[in-house]
């Protein structure tokens, strides 16, 4: 649906992308509550995902919350218009850090996510193939092992889009705020552990485009 409504009706990617993001800071805000400065670890992969985290840090910022973004990946594969919401919370100087591949990165991982109010999922989005191993694997552990509400980006980390089912593991997160229709796979009953509460929002895709593709 992406493809389609930018190949075939101009809509630009980083028009999506802001909306999605919009989208998701909406659900945050409500789920952070009135008190603003409260904390909110935004752990980002390197694709599209992270670049809806990456927006969603400046919305937060701008509402008054503080925003800590944790790249969990090279951040040399961070391009396009993921790459362009890189570089506007780098201009802006929002809180960001590089977690290494190592047991350092970890111990950074552990204390950040101890420190926040709210978790934001953005490290895989629906294109995640093969179960996830390696670093990844101990991110969403670390994730899934504190008490912080986590809210995730479309589809939690590691969950297969098409079947519910984890790539091995995923992430557990309270929320999912999804972008234009449920996923498919979504409908397994036991994805439901893995999503919490679903919420749709909408990104500007053409209402033919979501009638078509999205039934």
């Amino acid at each position: 649906m992406d493809h389609a409504a930018i190949e075939d009706y101009g809509i630009p990617g980083i028009v999506l992308m802001e909306n999605a993001s919009r989208g998701l800071a909406e659900v945050a805000k409500k789920m952070l509550g009135e008190s603003k400065g409260r904390r909110v670890v935004i752990v980002a992969g390197t694709g599209n995902n992270a670049g809806d985290g990456f927006a969603l840090a400046r919305h937060l910022h701008n509402a008054g919350f503080e925003p800590v973004v944790l790249l969990a990946g090279d951040e040399s594969r961070i391009s396009g218009d993921a790459g362009t919401n890189l570089q506007i919370i780098k201009r802006m100087n929002l809180n960001i850090k590089v977690l290494s591949n190592d047991g350092q990165g970890l111990v950074m991982l552990i204390e950040e996510l101890k420190q926040a109010h709210l978790i934001v999922d953005a490290v895989f989005g629906t294109g995640l193939s093969g179960k996830v191993g390696g670093f990844y694997r101990n991110v969403i552990e670390q994730i899934n092992a504190g008490d912080q509400p986590v809210l995730a980006v479309d589809i939690p980390s590691g969950l297969d889009c098409d079947t519910g089912q984890p790539l091995g593991l995923a992430v557990k997160a309270s929320t999912t705020v999804t972008f234009v229709a449920n996923k498919q796979g979504f409908d397994n009953p036991q994805a439901g552990q893995y999503t919490g509460t679903v919420i749709v929002a909408d990104i500007g895709a053409p209402r033919v485009l979501v009638t078509r593709i999205g039934s």
